[in-house]
């Protein structure tokens, strides 16, 4: 019998928290789902353990290809609807699946939502800062400065994730931020504001942690967004993001030294302020939106 919920889980090297995460999933009050593991070439006792949890908990171990890919690849091997991820750092509470569930059956206008969140540091549960608060419908604009939306939260349909094509596996870091953009750009995304997901942070091993300079990642997403399909609206909003990001970036390559960097890096906004990306329809001769190539990605960091 085909699930409703397909959940999807990446893993690199979290063995026990994975097990957590699993465990976590497998007390969900609502039981129609399916719950796939990604084995992203962890070296640890993931694969040997992780089996041992529940019969129907289905592994996949591949080689190390980085989140994005293991999320696409979990998301290729499941039959859900809905389509549910969850970080191995993070959990469920017991009645996450049921509420959402609930939620996009009732309201079909949506394609995509997200709870809200508890969130622990080192063990002690802090509260988010204003700016981090979560909204539902149009959260576009407020999604170019910081990520809005936790991949640990989100239920979304499967024909949503196909049509956008999933994440982009050129991103190591901020592959997140840069999928939700899109998404968020033709689509709105519903909050049930129950906290029901709890997002775990500030152990050494955490992706977020793992690549310096993260807005490099943040540039790059937003030249892919401004080469797509935006209403000049959008595209003023991203573009006024853009310079603000590249300004910090460019201010930091020359503290280390590096002007030609930062140079670089002012051309490009410099260029896309010259083809008015922000103000009219992109030119046809713009490379295609649909993904940053690894050349791309390696020039920027």
């Amino acid at each position: 019998m085909v699930p409703l919920v397909s959940v999807v889980i990446p893993t690199f090297n979290r063995w026990p928290l994975v097990a957590e995460a699993v465990n976590s999933v497998l007390a969900q009050s609502y039981r129609d789902f399916e719950v796939i593991v990604v084995d992203d070439g962890s070296t640890d006792a993931t694969a040997s353990q992780l089996p041992k949890l529940a019969s129907r908990l289905k592994l996949f171990v591949t080689e190390r290809r980085g989140v994005s890919a293991a999320r696409n690849f979990g998301v290729s091997q499941s039959r859900g609807h809905y389509i549910a991820f969850l970080d191995s750092d993070d959990l469920w509470l017991r009645r996450k699946l049921e509420r959402q569930t609930r939620f996009m059956d009732e309201h079909p206008e949506f394609h995509i939502c997200q709870t809200d969140e508890i969130w622990i540091r080192k063990g002690v549960r802090v509260n988010p800062r204003a700016i981090h608060q979560k909204t539902s419908g149009d959260i576009f604009k407020r999604s170019l400065e910081l990520c809005l939306v936790s991949p640990s939260a989100v239920m979304m349909t499967r024909a949503l994730f196909d049509r956008t094509g999933g994440f982009d596996e050129a991103f190591p870091v901020c592959e997140d931020y840069e999928l939700w953009l899109r998404i968020s750009a033709q689509h709105q995304v519903a909050l049930v504001p129950d906290r029901l997901t709890i997002k775990r942070g500030g152990h050494a091993d955490q992706l977020s942690r793992s690549v310096w300079g993260m807005d490099r990642y943040r540039i790059l997403a937003l030249q892919k967004l401004l080469r797509s399909n935006l209403d000049r609206s959008q595209q003023a909003a991203a573009f006024k993001m853009l310079r603000q990001k590249v300004a910090i970036v460019a201010a930091g390559a020359r503290k280390r030294g590096r002007e030609q960097d930062a140079q670089s890096l002012e051309a490009m906004v410099a260029e896309f302020d010259q083809e008015k990306v922000h103000g009219r329809e992109r030119d046809p001769g713009l490379r295609d939106p649909e993904g940053i190539s690894a050349a791309d990605s390696g020039a920027l960091v």
